[in-house]
């Protein structure tokens, strides 16, 4: 999945990929039959989108897939015991946004015999801050005119040891076995970064100013 880019264009977005060209994908219509999918241990209903995207996809993937749309921001709240009520997620893992800093990612670098980069962990937002682990104590944060609760940190799995632009896997060891010495949950998660849940609608972009509003320790769970 990793070597197909999406542009959003107008009404839809333009699915694109080196070997297999590229495929335009108009937003489903309001009035689309919905269907149910599945999220990890969470059901949505989601539209589905055009039957040749979901040729095009099965292509690239070798099996059977379909492409859905959330239309809905409210289809999916947030789990509760990190979220409030009207916290909503739509099709990533649990949370709106995940936070990473420089800091720590220079801090695993320096154990690291190749350096990674930031696009391993695939975070929303990258905070260039001094230090490793930084993230881990902050409560609420500010970008722009933007609030962001931090909800709890986020647990890595084998996806990270896979080049996010070719899709390969140069050691399936790392970056997961040298990050694991370095920062563990309590319940032995291996962490890097820390996922968020905006309080309000604003616009924030490369150079905002990062204010923390609120410290504490970080439910390392």
């Amino acid at each position: 999945m990793t070597t197909v880019d999406v542009e959003h264009r107008g009404t839809g977005i333009l699915l694109k990929h080196d070997r297999h060209g590229s495929h335009f994908v108009e937003a489903p219509a309001p009035g689309t039959a919905l269907r149910q999918v599945k999220i990890w241990k969470d059901m949505a209903a989601a539209r589905p989108g055009d039957p040749a995207a979901g040729a095009y996809l099965s292509a690239i993937l070798g099996r059977p897939v379909d492409l859905v749309y959330f239309d809905d921001p409210q289809n999916r709240p947030v789990d509760a015991e990190f979220g409030q009520p009207g916290d909503f997620v739509g099709f990533a893992d649990g949370f709106p946004l995940l936070i990473a800093t420089t800091g720590s990612l220079n801090h695993l670098n320096s154990h690291l015999a190749r350096p990674f980069e930031m696009a391993r962990f695939r975070p929303n937002i990258v905070v260039d801050a001094d230090g490793a682990w930084a993230e881990d104590s902050w409560k609420t944060i500010r970008i722009g005119a933007v609030e962001l609760r931090i909800a709890k940190p986020c647990s890595r799995c084998v996806i990270t040891t896979r080049d996010p632009l070719s899709g390969e896997q140069p050691d399936p060891r790392e970056p997961l076995q040298t990050l694991g010495k370095l920062h563990r949950s309590a319940k032995g998660g291996i962490i890097f970064g820390q996922n968020a849940i905006p309080n309000n609608a604003g616009t924030i972009a490369i150079g905002d100013a990062v204010e923390v509003v609120e410290a504490g320790v970080s439910n390392l769970t």
